[in-house]
């Protein structure tokens, strides 16, 4: 039987693609979470890093092209093939202009969920595994407060609600909110140190999946 190196895909916005929190620059490599999460996993695993500034659930923005998660995600799946995805997503959609309610945003991450792990496979495709992540709860203050007004209250709701949504779609469940906060700097992205840990637990998360996804037979 031929071993192969589990594929981990990180699926996100602008905090996995490494936005800086004074938004100068993007994070290093090895400062933003999926480099530590790399770091840490080590040359056992392959780590994918797929963030997009803006990126949304399912919902296309009438100001940014190009946005919707959902859209994007089918293809990237059918490209990486990977073995487990961790898929976190919602920021984005507590800006103002969509109007929607934590459930609503919750409901968009389940979605997306359900067609990760039940999308049509290729013969010799392993299933894949999600682990659904909440982001921390944002602060409405800096340069985004007119963009997020009214995200904090409800970013508070999200995580009961990503919970149930895992439940439902067969899929682990993880709460950045428990390890990490948003930067007082502009209330959405996270200082490099937020990185850091968030990668640290993610690997954790990972190493306990991961048997369960090697433990999967392809489809044949």
């Amino acid at each position: 039987m031929t071993t192969s190196v589990p594929t981990i895909l990180c699926f996100g916005d602008s905090n996995t693609w490494g936005f800086s929190d004074d938004g100068s620059h993007r994070y290093g490599l090895h400062e933003r979470w999926p480099g530590v999460l790399r770091d840490e996993l080590g040359p056992e695993f392959g780590v994918i890093e797929e963030g997009l500034c803006g990126r949304t659930t399912i919902h296309d923005d009438p100001f940014e092209d190009f946005r919707n998660g959902l859209e994007y995600l089918r293809p990237c799946l059918d490209s990486h093939v990977p073995d487990l995805i961790l898929l976190m997503l919602g920021t984005n959609d507590l800006k103002h202009r969509f109007r929607l309610s934590a459930w609503d945003i919750a409901a968009g991450v389940g979605k997306l969920a359900t067609y990760a792990r039940t999308r049509p496979l290729q013969p010799g495709t392993p299933a894949t595994q999600v682990l659904l992540v909440c982001p921390p709860p944002v602060l409405e203050t800096g340069p985004f407060v007119n963009m997020f007004a009214g995200a904090a209250a409800k970013s508070r709701e999200l995580a009961p609600h990503y919970r149930a949504f895992a439940t439902e779609t067969g899929s682990a469940f993880f709460d950045t909110g428990t390890v990490i906060t948003s930067s007082p700097v502009d209330g959405i992205h996270w200082k490099k140190a937020e990185h850091r840990k968030l990668g640290q637990a993610l690997a954790a998360e990972v190493r306990r999946l991961i048997p369960e996804c090697a433990g999967r037979q392809s489809v044949e």
